[in-house]
């Protein structure tokens, strides 16, 4: 199915365990986070939990909720979505493999972004994992050299990095 005819919306407590599959598909052992803290996640931050499905089958998600530069979540800990928000992070993006090359993790990304410039968050972050780097760069994030290394990172395996982007509309700092 081309990825026009995929619908993007929000995540439901119901497709708690497809989105688990495509975690599964997608990150190594040491990346799977369990379904407790997924669905803590979700309830955390409804408004910001997308999945992308194929009639009912989910073949993508996007985690990420309202908080502050600088802030990372490490790896299995609940989402602590911040009062006076400045970033919205994005926590976990994942396609499964079968659904690879129609756009689908570019258009999840998109759909937030949007709408958190609207909303008036200066800025959007993220921890690259899984050599994702040029993915990401290519959607204008940056590596964040100027802060000192978040709290949280070190809980990443691999070459994880934080990466930041300014939203365009929002309101400048």
């Amino acid at each position: 199915m081309p990825a026009q005819a995929m619908q993007i919306r929000p995540m439901g407590e119901d497709q708690l365990a497809a989105v688990l599959a495509v975690q599964a598909a997608c990150y190594p052992p040491s990346m799977q986070e369990p379904a407790a803290v997924v669905l803590a996640r979700l309830r955390a931050a409804a408004a910001t939990t997308l999945v992308a499905c194929d009639g009912d089958a989910v073949c993508a998600y996007l985690f990420a909720y309202p908080s502050l530069l600088g802030r990372v979540t490490p790896l299995d800990a609940p989402f602590a979505p911040a009062a006076r928000p400045d970033t919205l992070y994005l926590h976990d993006l994942a396609v499964a493999p079968q659904a690879l090359g129609r756009g689908l993790a570019r258009r999840l990304v998109r759909q937030l972004l949007d709408a958190a410039a609207g909303q008036g968050l200066r800025h959007a972050a993220l921890v690259s994992v899984q050599d994702t780097r040029r993915f990401w760069e290519g959607l204008g994030f940056e590596p964040d050299a100027g802060r000192p290394p978040c709290a949280g990172l070190a809980t990443y395996p691999g070459s994880a990095l934080y990466m930041t982007k300014r939203l365009t509309g929002a309101t400048p700092d």
